[in-house]
């Protein structure tokens, strides 16, 4: 199967088939990352710009990696070191860069709708690193890919996903990706991080409390809590927030026996997941790092024109 698109955008935009040979890719990059020297020429020739103008460390790192382990020119552009600070426009910053004929642009922005914007002014592949509260496609696949690692399949998985859905991007991806493959959604989270409708995105079912959510679940992925992004305080404290959204272990074994515990990072423990629950057996939460890596090189893969044979 030949993936078509020249950009990624989001996971809403692909079909169940093209997630699965995304997923599938990432799978197969698993043995260069495994080994003594983790390169390959597949990307030879090509430049990778990532342009961050939203902090990461998990994102941006890894994608770097993805592009050096096959062997792509990677550079790093961030907001403070760009001119974005002398009041350039992201259309301007764009048609700069294609003038040094990048192949692939990752892109991480505070404004939802960004990565379609730049997609349609330049030539080159553009990847979403994380656009406002819209998306952050990487981040369910790699998601996705952690939940098949350990279940062996997606459909028929129910998955909770907890804490500040109004403006997590991972929710979304997630929620895109996972009802498209076949897994239950249940969602929980204060009333005022609750976005009204969220129901008709998929197989999602919004609950009253977290107890509800977690109940029987294969999968409980808690969310960071985005103060950046609220604008105005949607929660009373921190404290209160944790006794009623925050997974400890007695919130835990509401799961099903072995339920897998994940997080997109970065952690605010003791307020979206005890340190015990963290680190715990339960825990998946590095696994999704590494496996951040395979996706990200899987996906690069894919904008650049390779193929991948599939039964």
């Amino acid at each position: 199967m030949q993936f078509k698109h020249k950009d990624i955008i989001g996971l809403q935009d692909l079909t169940k088939e093209e997630i699965q040979l995304l997923l599938d890719t990432a799978e197969n990059m698993r043995e260069i990352n495994d080994r003594e020297i983790k390169k390959v020429p597949t990307l030879r020739g090509k430049t990778v710009v990532n342009l961050f103008f939203e902090a990461s460390t998990r994102t941006r790192t890894s994608f770097e990696i993805a592009a050096k382990r096959l062997s792509a020119d990677t550079v790093n552009i961030t907001a403070s070191s760009s001119s974005v600070t002398k009041g350039e426009t992201l259309s301007d910053t764009a048609r700069n860069i294609l003038a040094m004929k990048p192949d692939i642009i990752v892109m991480r922005h505070a404004v939802s709708g960004s990565h379609h914007y730049l997609a349609q002014r330049v030539s080159c592949s553009v990847i979403n690193a994380g656009d406002g509260a819209h998306e952050h496609p990487s981040q369910g696949l790699l998601d996705m890919l952690t939940m098949r690692q350990k279940f062996g399949r997606l459909d028929g998985l129910k998955v909770a996903i907890v804490g500040d859905i109004t403006h997590s991007r991972v929710a979304r991806s997630n929620i895109f990706g996972l009802t498209r493959m076949g897994s239950q959604i249940f969602l929980a989270g204060p009333p005022t991080m609750m976005p009204p409708g969220i129901e008709r995105l998929g197989n999602v079912t919004v609950c009253k409390d977290m107890r509800e959510a977690v109940e029987g679940a294969d999968v409980v992925m808690m969310l960071r809590i985005q103060l950046e992004r609220q604008g105005k305080t949607l929660l009373p404290t921190l404290r209160e927030y944790s006794r009623y959204y925050g997974l400890n272990p007695a919130v835990l074994k509401l799961a099903r026996p072995g339920a897998m515990v994940m997080h997109p990072g970065p952690i605010n423990r003791g307020v979206e997941l005890s340190s015990y629950v963290a680190d715990g057996d339960q825990s998946w939460i590095l696994q999704q790092v590494e496996n951040g890596v395979l996706v990200r090189m899987a996906m690069l893969y894919h904008v650049s024109g390779g193929e991948l044979a599939t039964e």
